[in-house]
């Protein structure tokens, strides 16, 4: 059976991109989507006939005033999968896109449609044992300071991935600056990665005030 990932690795061949430079897309994070211009209307079209797969770009800086026209992008991008989506009456689309994986674009193919395509490589994480340890520990220290309905959700969700996973999920969830989380993208060696996630994460851990303990019911 065929995963996204399978479907990513070809996809890049061809990889459809769609340059958005507010949302950084991190593999294994979701970012809801408003679509609404003529060839990005397209675009989601085409996918969904397709693969499901496009990915979400940055423009080099300097280059936001054109992002109407053909910006120049960074080469570095996150593939995601078109998730739940729905298409309004007049063609727009409201979709959730989920991060599948990083990739590298090398060049952009000619135009064949409204949106702009690339031939890219897939960026995969190699395994690194252990060397999420320090990032798990900083978990379990703001898992002991939030509400405790909040901490079991973030313990969920830490449990759910290991190595460089574990750092693009923590980072997609607590990391809100935009710069931050591309630095976080871009991040292609995992333990470095895991080093810079564990080092936002204890910032913020250290503005939080510890939780009091529980009341116990005579």
């Amino acid at each position: 059976m065929t995963t996204t990932l399978d479907a990513a690795r070809a996809a890049v061949k061809k990889l459809k991109v769609f340059p958005l430079p507010p949302v950084v897309l991190l593999p294994g994070s979701a970012a809801p989507l408003h679509i609404f211009e003529p060839r990005y209307r397209e675009l989601v079209k085409a996918a969904l006939a397709s693969d499901g797969l496009f990915a979400m770009a940055q423009v080099l800086p300097g280059q936001e005033a054109l992002l109407a026209g053909a910006p120049k992008l960074e080469d570095i991008v996150c593939v995601g999968h078109i998730g739940p989506h729905e298409e309004l009456p007049d063609g727009r689309y409201n979709l959730v896109l989920i991060g599948i994986a990083r990739a590298r674009l090398k060049r952009e193919l000619p135009a064949t449609a409204l949106y702009r395509e690339f031939e890219a490589e897939l960026l995969e994480d190699t395994d690194v044992p252990g060397a999420d340890e320090a990032l798990r520990q900083a978990v379990v220290e703001l898992v002991a300071r939030v509400p405790t309905d909040v901490g079991q959700r973030v313990a969920q969700v830490a449990s759910r991935a290991t190595g460089g996973a574990l750092a693009d999920l923590v980072a997609s969830t607590f990391l809100t600056d935009p710069q931050r989380r591309f630095q976080v993208l871009c991040e292609l060696d995992v333990a470095t990665r895991l080093e810079i996630v564990t080092e936002e994460l204890l910032s913020l851990v250290g503005h939080i005030k510890p939780r009091k303990p529980d009341a116990f019911m005579n």
